[in-house]
């Protein structure tokens, strides 16, 4: 254990990032304990209905340790019940689980801390009559994927390149080749998963030619407006959604809409991330354009499935992120807005930048290189791909 990460005083239990996830998916009440330092926890942490988390640095627990003052430090813990320590990789918070456990306090450890959450990743099969499509959940960032699978073949929907391995096993499980991997716009909030696939696995890469246009520098398949790929008996025919970049475009399968960064279940995109200031009130129109008319167009029966969930937004019964177009447009207060009221509001209150968004959109391009460690920790922390809801 590193040095400035001291022996726990007592043997403590463990509380894994999956068993974790099961708790909060199941509303039982959460009690964190987050030994970061103030910056840290308030730049990404665990959120939840029925989490109470509670910010104290490790400085305060090894402090109490030398002083016999642990009561003390208790008495700032919110919450009640059993209390879970959190720190970055789980060694800080092993020390404080350990100290707490040491006075009688029922206290466990995050195992691997907010480095095992960002890790966890799940599947969700959602209802599609045409296909299988998984729907891959990051809850540390609210990133979702899809994988469709279809007669022997498969095609994963933006990708992330910390799970590419997942994306392969996954449709190897279901006896079927990963055929291709498809970004629908050049992302700002995560590494794509679409070089790496194609290098290690030999998967086609795909991106949409208004997305390559933007400086894509690596060998890719570019798709038109108007293309479609080939996944087995199937085709993920695409739907041109602009507004959040211009490069910005859905899939179909069937019944069911892969939205990526246009529409979301509590909000629509951010148009800001692309062109800077200048450039956000015209690709405001251009989404309003996206919402009222490409995605009008559409029936109201389609079963929208987003690229990101929000920190606040509920799944449905069976854990996924998904909603009918149609309740949508009854849901969103933006979608009832006209286009100089849509641009005014989604304009002035515009919520922070993604993290490294900067770095991470020229990693994606592939005009800057990043190792497995770097791009890891240039992901972390919310995704903030999402306008304030309106």
């Amino acid at each position: 254990m590193a040095e400035n990460h001291p022996d726990p005083p007592a043997e403590h239990p463990s509380l894994s990032a999956a068993a974790l996830k099961e708790r909060l998916d199941a509303g039982e009440p959460v009690r964190l304990l987050d030994v970061r330092d103030r910056d840290e926890f308030e730049q990404w942490h665990i959120e939840g209905p029925t989490v109470t988390a509670t910010q104290l640095p490790f400085a305060k627990f090894l402090q109490a340790k030398v002083t016999g003052e642990v009561d003390a430090l208790l008495e700032r813990i919110d919450g009640e019940g059993p209390i879970t320590a959190v720190c970055a990789r789980g060694e800080a918070s092993a020390f404080a689980a350990g100290l707490l456990v040491d006075h009688g306090i029922d206290a466990r450890n995050l195992a691997d801390g907010m480095d095992g959450w960002a890790r966890l990743y799940e599947a969700h099969e959602l209802p599609c009559k045409t296909a299988t499509v998984l729907q891959y959940q990051r809850p540390a960032t609210g990133c979702l994927a899809y994988l469709v699978v279809s007669d022997g073949a498969a095609a994963v929907v933006d990708p992330l390149r910390e799970f590419a391995d997942r994306y392969v096993a996954d449709a190897a499980d279901r006896d079927a080749t990963l055929t291709h991997a498809v970004d629908t716009h050049v992302h700002a909030d995560h590494v794509s998963g679409v070089r790496r696939l194609a290098a290690d696995h030999g998967v086609e890469p795909v991106v949409p030619a208004r997305a390559v246009d933007r400086g894509v520098s690596f060998d890719v398949t570019e798709l038109p407006d108007d293309g479609s790929i080939a996944v087995g008996s199937v085709s993920l025919d695409a739907v041109a959604l602009p507004g959040h970049t211009t490069g910005m475009t859905g899939f179909r399968v069937g019944d069911v809409l892969l939205a990526g960064d246009s529409i979301f279940l509590e909000s629509v995109a951010r148009p800001d991330l692309e062109a800077g200031d200048e450039g956000t009130a015209a690709l405001a129109e251009t989404l309003y354009e996206t919402l009222t008319e490409r995605l009008g167009a559409l029936p109201a029966e389609t079963l929208v499935a987003p690229g990101h969930h929000g920190e606040t937004t509920d799944p449905d019964a069976g854990r996924r992120y998904t909603a009918r177009l149609g309740d949508l447009r009854d849901r969103l207060p933006a979608l009832r807005l006209d286009r100089e009221a849509f641009v005014e509001r989604i304009c002035d209150d515009i919520p922070p930048r993604p993290a490294n968004f900067e770095r991470i959109i020229a990693i994606n391009l592939g005009i800057e290189r990043a190792d497995d460690d770097a791009a890891f920790e240039l992901e972390l922390g919310p995704n903030n791909c999402a306008a304030t809801p309106l």
